[in-house]
């Protein structure tokens, strides 16, 4: 039996848009567009109806934007959303994450037309994208709606999921030895202590990770998003982070993560020396690294496992410079960028965690780690921040 088309509903009140994006899902044949609509009120009448796999929405519409439509959409009729925007400005960038944050999975750079190559580099990164979220999984966001014509508001949260670790085949994690407290941790200047913090000093010593490297992709943004807001602003070491992301958006994720943040979040720049309290980005295009000094580099090197910036970059280099002195956490992808890099930093003896299959939008680039015995415990993603905090917070 041949295999079904994957269908895709098109939401987009510029006429030319609409053109270019069904003239782009129409040249891949095992894409269809069963529907197409301006506004998200016209979208959430016709999307029942239509059955798609895949949901492709502006962020600015009249009647109803992309943020609305994907709160009630998430809450009524979920499915894979990809955001699709040339809305990338400052002042629209915590509104395009806040669709991410409400449950849309991935964001796109409106195609713009441009030159004959521009457009086919464009064509099968839309169609690469929506192939991956046509098998993505999504979880219902419980909301709790107002009157007519308001917009939805977030309701209480759900229970987490359990924090029990999955065992497998590795060395599970014993937190290091704690002794004297640190004075020296870095206040970044925000205010307020995060809820693990209680008031109470970190305590590190020699023996406790001196840097703590994330990586994510598919589903990443929101992931980044529940694991940072539980550092502090005291957190007493930084974090270098790789998130794979459509080129523009990366500034915009950023500043969203700041303002939502406790810790100070950035993107690298060459030549700095991380600081305690201190997030920082790969820029985009570029591999993030730490230099004999432990200086942050930002190279424009070959590509690794299809990416650059490359998990597996970044994690080769804080292996080698902290070598036992790290912590690190490999969540949501597809693919395998990553896992190579988390086993050298389990070969040296540093703490290694990936993200559990059931709290992934895609499983790929923790399932490669598991499988290649890099993985010393695997959590929801509710548990990742907790767990490293434990480290410098043992009694919280």
């Amino acid at each position: 039996m041949a295999k079904q088309p994957i269908r895709v509903f098109v939401v987009e009140d510029s006429p030319i848009a609409t053109v270019i994006l069904n003239r782009i899902f129409s040249s891949a044949p095992d894409i269809e567009v069963v529907g197409t609509a301006r506004t998200g009120r016209d979208a959430l009448h016709l999307i029942p109806k239509t059955q798609p796999d895949v949901i492709c929405t502006d962020l600015h519409m009249p009647q109803m934007g992309g943020l609305e439509l994907t709160q009630h959409l998430m809450a009524d009729y979920p499915r894979p959303i990809l955001v699709i925007s040339a809305s990338v400005s400052e002042e629209d960038s915590a509104t395009v994450f806040q669709l991410l944050k409400a449950g849309a999975v991935d964001v796109f750079p409106k195609p713009q037309g441009g030159s004959a190559a521009d457009y086919e580099g464009i064509k099968l990164a839309l169609i690469n994208k929506v192939r991956v979220l046509a098998g993505v999984k999504v979880f219902t966001q419980h909301r709790r709606f107002g009157t007519a014509g308001t917009s939805p508001s977030p309701a209480p949260a759900s229970a987490s999921p359990p924090v029990a670790t999955v065992s497998i085949s590795s060395p599970s994690i014993s937190s290091p030895s704690i002794s004297s407290p640190s004075t020296s941790w870095l206040n970044s200047g925000k205010t307020g202590l995060g809820t693990a913090n209680l008031g109470m000093a970190p305590q590190i010593d020699i023996r406790s990770p001196r840097i703590i490297a994330i990586a994510a992709s598919t589903g990443g943004p929101n992931a980044l998003h529940t694991v940072l807001k539980e550092f502090p602003a005291n957190l007493p070491i930084p974090v270098v982070c790789v998130q794979h992301i459509s080129e523009g958006f990366l500034g915009g994720l950023v500043a969203w993560l700041d303002r939502e943040c406790q810790v100070s979040v950035q993107v690298a720049q060459t030549g700095e020396q991380p600081q305690a309290g201190t997030v920082y980005f790969a820029p985009e295009n570029y591999h993030l690294e730490i230099g004999s000094t432990g200086q942050l580099l930002c190279q424009q090197s070959p590509y690794v496992s299809g990416h650059r910036p490359s998990a597996t970059v970044l994690f080769k280099s804080v292996a080698t410079y902290y070598r036992r002195s790290v912590v690190a956490a490999l969540m949501t992808g597809m693919g395998r960028d990553g896992a190579d890099g988390l086993l050298d930093i389990a070969q040296v003896g540093g703490i290694t965690l990936v993200q559990d299959e059931a709290s992934c939008v895609v499983f790929g680039m923790p399932r490669e780690a598991i499988a290649l015995g890099a993985a010393q415990k695997v959590l929801p993603l509710t548990a990742i921040g907790p767990q490293i905090l434990k480290l410098f917070y043992p009694s919280a």
